[in-house]
């Protein structure tokens, strides 16, 4: 380990202060150029990097103004300034000495530590905001670093705007500048935290380090940086689980990184603060922002290592973010009938056939006066041809767009409220459903099955008819039964063509909806499993003997990943997430009829705290008969993984009964709306399904990532692959049965996040030629694909020229057959005639 060695971090002898007034005096720097000879003499031999003074704007202002810092002056803002100007010349005083007497044999380099904030504007377009921060840096930053690292004089925003500011000599300036061999850098919660100290001009604090770097970069000409102090603090309460100060630090050395990788900035080195919890000077012992927790109660002081200490050191381990995959690549294939599909949200049918020619009667002259109009010639009436599928434009648009994905499953929903307008039977649009039947069969000559979804509710359209919305929705459990003969009309309608049928989509997201108390969340949960539950049992007895299809509810299935992995609430907290997730639905239909323990449990131990009053509804015997087994394959959306910390809240609702709370990790690729690209977390979610309701047949139901570019949508290309590839581990590797995965989603709408292969106006992006590619090779084969047409024509090269041939061999067939015809007539009346002549 290699010392880097501090001068001075604020703790001048206090007999300087009392005989001089400490750095109010210019005495004090041939003092301190004493004290650093020594230094040199005792130590130099063993210090390649030395720092003359940590953080000068600090000593200044909070040492001698604020008096918040020792010495502990409330001083005018001349001396603020007065103290400034004689630590610069001490630091650079101490610089020439070493360079000349002590680095020629010592071969050591000398810096000094400099913080500051970050500053950005308020308006990022506006010329003034931006110069305000510019005047804010050079205030705070500025102040210590132009002089050394630029011309050796004060930055002009501060020698304009203070009077009183102390002057250098020209040959001060040129004895000050250069007087540094690396920028030492520190940026951290002193930098923030201090009221009233930092010139903010109206404009925002930020935490980015990464711009920071950048304007140093660019301010002083690419120094060589070393960040000599960087970290956060917690709470005095807080003992070894910094969880916050965990992720500050992910967030603070990712961002160095990238302005190492990205920016090309020359960082060296990083440093983070603090070994140990200590004295704060203004916050006493009411921060801690140590590595190592210090009890300092007990009569040893023990020193325990906190998570922070814990993941700097697998940090320094992986010499930065080693990516987590689960394993490596694997070139493989799905099976050759695996599913490929792309999801479409609700599907708005068209009320009217809209191509008008092939159903007016009328007769129409154009253009008879010249003037480029149709004009109806009045009593003649004309015969139609019956309506056809392919007259809803609508279905055209949609067929040439599933036509470029390849797919083989098309996955869209219907609308229950155009449907049902009265929520029952009493009145059937059944031009809808006729439109709806129409894109199934139209996508069926494309050789594309559809998986129809009964019921796609969104946190913005509930899609229930109004009048059951009127009675209160799905808090009424007369919904469950009018649902269940909606699904018995299009299980009627439209189950000869459908062999796959989802019957709602993520009611375990309907949440936040009915989010006035969690009694009514979980209530409308209870009759939306009621109804599934009906709706499959009625496809069970009535259709599947002739339809032959089969039937689940697509549940939102993130998976949750512990916050911090040293600590054991982390994982119980990602567990319960789960539990009320997922377990929440899936629990009683594939495992044991009943909504799962640990929800019972935790929900009875928070109602005895008194944090709680929420209550899950029972079920009675019949209910739980009806419900378990009510789905023939588990359905998922899958899109992300969420980091989880167990958080207690008070309150009766769904979300602070699970006591959990969310945290970014800034190390993760994430989405334009901050969805993280955590690829490993699809295995473990398959696994997660696989351990604990068996060994089921599974459809990836919806998966995708929003990205906002039009035309080279990277991101989802990159999403894509990974996902895909850790789908297929889980498949091959871990034997979980899954049987399709579908992307999300095919077209955008231009006011939501853009998901869509393609954009609201079918303009494709260049995504759809990558999930193309994976279709085709059916995975991510090694050489060539065993499902491939190539492959079949070496296992059947006859059957291959006979459907290739069929009009040629037909054409043959009935050649041949006429010539054998003519030959048997030619020689029946030969012989005919034979036995005349004879």
């Amino acid at each position: 380990i290699d010392p880097v060695v501090t001068l001075y971090h604020w703790d001048l002898p206090w007999t300087l202060q009392e005989k001089y007034g400490g750095w109010k005096n210019e005495s004090v720097i041939d003092i301190f150029n004493d004290y650093a000879t020594f230094c040199f003499q005792t130590f130099g031999d063993r210090v390649k990097y030395w720092i003359t003074i940590h953080n000068p704007y600090l000593v200044a202002w909070h040492g001698y103004g604020t008096g918040i810092h020792a010495p502990g002056e409330k001083g005018k803002i001349t001396t603020v300034y007065s103290v400034g100007h004689n630590l610069i010349k001490a630091h650079a005083k101490v610089w020439h000495n070493y360079k000349t007497h002590f680095q020629p044999h010592q071969k050591g380099l000398m810096s000094i530590v400099l913080g500051s904030h970050w500053i950005e504007p308020n308006k990022s377009e506006d010329a003034l905001d931006i110069s305000k921060c510019q005047r804010s840096m050079e205030r705070v930053l500025g102040w210590f670093a132009k002089p050394i690292y630029g011309d050796g004089d004060y930055p002009e925003e501060l020698k304009n705007e203070l009077s009183f500011l102390p002057t250098f000599t020209e040959d001060e300036k040129n004895y000050i500048k250069g007087t540094a061999d690396f920028f030492a850098f520190s940026f951290g919660p002193n930098n923030f935290k201090p009221p009233n100290t930092l010139p903010k001009m109206g404009q925002n604090l930020s935490l980015n380090l990464r711009e920071v770097l950048n304007w140093i970069k660019l301010e002083y000409n690419s120094p060589r940086i070393l960040i000599a102090e960087n970290g956060w603090f917690t709470d005095s309460h807080v003992k070894t689980d910094d969880t916050t100060a965990v992720y500050m630090m992910k967030n603070f050395v990712n961002k160095v990184l990238q302005a190492i990788k990205y920016d090309k900035i020359d960082v060296f080195g990083y440093t983070a603060w603090s070994l140990l919890d200590g004295f704060e000077w203004q916050h006493t012992y009411n921060i801690r922002r140590g590595l190592f927790y210090v009890d300092f109660k007990s009569e040893k002081k023990e020193r325990i290592p906190k998570s922070s200490a814990l993941y700097y050191k697998q940090i320094i381990r992986e010499n930065g973010f080693f990516p987590k995959e689960s394993t490596p690549s694997l070139q493989a294939q799905f099976s050759c009938d695996f599913s490929w599909g792309i999801t479409e949200s609700v599907v708005k049918a068209e009320s009217v056939a809209s191509s008008p020619q092939f159903c007016d009667s009328n007769l129409y002259l154009w253009n008879v006066t010249g003037d480029g109009l149709l004009h109806k010639v009045e009593g003649v009436k004309l015969k139609t041809r019956p309506a056809q599928c392919t007259d809803f434009v609508s279905i055209k648009k949609q067929l040439d767009l599933l036509e470029k994905m390849r797919v083989t499953h098309y996955r869209f929903a219907l609308d229950w409220s155009l449907i049902l307008p009265n929520g029952d039977l009493s009145v059937i649009n059944r031009q809808v459903l006729r439109y709806y039947r129409c894109v199934v069969s139209e996508v069926l000559k494309l050789n594309i099955q559809s998986m129809v979804t009964l019921y796609y509710p969104t946190h913005a359209y509930l899609g229930l008819p109004g009048p059951l919305l009127q009675t209160g929705g799905w808090l009424n459990q007369s919904t469950a039964h009018a649902f269940q003969d909606y699904a018995a009309l299009c299980f009627q309608e439209l189950g000869d063509l459908v062999k796959l049928w989802i019957t709602i989509n993520e009611p375990n997201r309907l949440s936040d909806v009915y989010n006035r108390s969690s009694n009514d969340t979980y209530q409308a949960a209870h009759n939306l499993l009621i109804a599934h539950a009906m709706a499959w049992k009625i496809y069970d007895e009535r259709y599947r003997p002739f339809q032959a299809g089969k039937v689940s509810l697509s549940l939102h299935s993130d998976w949750a990943e512990p916050a911090n992995p040293y600590f054991e609430s982390h994982a119980k907290a990602a567990n319960r997430f789960l539990q009320f997730e997922i377990g929440w639905f899936a629990d009683p239909i594939f495992k044991t009829g009943d909504y799962p323990t640990t929800m019972r449990e935790y929900i009875l131990f928070k109602n005895r705290k008194g944090l709680s009053f929420s209550s899950l509804p029972s079920f009675t015997q019949e209910e739980k008969q009806l419900v378990k087994g009510a789905a023939d394959f588990y359905a998922l959306n899958h899109f992300t993984t969420r980091f989880v910390i167990h958080e207690a809240q008070n309150g009766s609702q769904y979300e602070f009964d699970r006591d959990v709370q969310f945290l970014q990790d800034i190390t993760c690729l994430s989405s334009p709306s901050r969805l993280a690209v955590v690829p490993w977390g699809i295995r473990k979610v398959l696994k997660w399904i696989k351990k604990t309701y068996g060994d089921i047949d599974v459809y990836i139901t919806a998966n995708g990532i929003d990205d906002q570019s039009l035309d080279n949508d990277e991101l989802r290309n990159y999403y894509l692959g990974k996902y895909i590839q850790e789908v297929l581990k889980a498949y091959y590797i871990d034997k979980v049965k899954i049987r399709g995965y579908y992307a999300f989603k095919l077209t955008e709408e231009k006011s939501k996040p853009r998901f869509g292969f393609f954009t609201s106006d079918s303009r494709g992006k260049p995504s759809i030629k990558f999930y193309n590619n994976l279709i085709s090779n059916n995975g991510f084969p090694a050489e060539y694909s065993i499902c491939n047409p190539s492959s079949k024509e070496d296992e059947c090269g006859f059957c291959l020229f006979v459907s290739q041939k069929k009009p040629l061999i037909f054409f043959a067939c009935c050649l041949f057959s006429t010539l054998i015809l003519l030959l048997t007539i030619i020689v029946f009346h030969k012989r005919k005639r034979r036995k005349r002549y004879k």
